[in-house]
């Protein structure tokens, strides 16, 4: 009896010790699809961070054009144009803000925060793109305007005018279309895809898969 107590004692101990190291390797292995996927998530980021900075260059720029050009126009008369521009220099420099305060969010995002704490700030830098895009698309009538002058439109014939219209009309009615549509119920249409094929969106939702696998990884486990 005593030598099969010792024996039940001693598989037992073995059981303990098997299950105790499948854990580890299971930690173990949990550890290293976290970094990995980390990793993963954070390479994306910085190229989306590119991007960020070089529009925000790209803009300072544009903005400064826009400004120089719409302040002459404003000087020699030319209501048409110093509006249009004023308007699309204006919606450029809010891109710009939102812009940098992408990279404010991009630069809070560390290795070491938690799973969820990544995936919060990635659904804000996500959410935050849709909506600067949606405001980018209300400058495109401005761009049918510009070149507008009170000369041009007392010269101008029937024909002319009509077809100005039609063009400035159909951007308006594109625009506010883009601004009232451009949303993620639409994020599996063909229109939204192309729309949105750019790096700069593609890389956010590649980070935001990546934090996913790792979810659903914890999940089965």
């Amino acid at each position: 009896m005593e030598d099969r107590s010792f024996e039940n004692m001693l598989q037992s101990f073995k059981e303990k010790d098997n299950d105790t190291w499948l854990m580890n390797v299971m930690q173990l292995n949990m550890d290293c699809i976290i970094t990995v996927q980390t990793q993963k998530a954070k390479s994306k980021l910085t190229s989306v961070a590119i991007i960020k900075v070089l529009g925000i260059l790209l803009g300072l720029l544009w903005v400064w054009l826009l400004g120089s050009l719409g302040f002459a126009a404003y000087i020699v008369g030319n209501l048409f144009f110093a509006v249009s521009a004023g308007i699309v220099m204006l919606i450029s420099i809010i891109a710009i803000i939102v812009y940098i305060k992408h990279l404010v969010l991009i630069a809070q995002i560390k290795e070491s925060d938690t799973i969820t704490y990544t995936q919060r700030k990635l659904a804000e830098l996500q959410t935050s793109t849709l909506k600067i895009t949606r405001i980018l698309f209300l400058q495109m009538p401005f761009y049918s305007t510009w070149f507008i002058t009170p000369t041009l439109l007392a010269n101008a014939g029937t024909a002319w005018l009509v077809i100005q219209v039609v063009i400035t009309a159909s951007l308006t009615f594109l625009s506010i279309w883009l601004y009232r549509n451009i949303s993620f119920k639409n994020a599996n249409k063909k229109w939204f895809r192309i729309l949105f094929g750019n790096s700069e969106w593609t890389g956010v939702t590649k980070a935001i898969a990546f934090m996913k696998e790792i979810d659903d990884f914890k999940n089965d486990k």
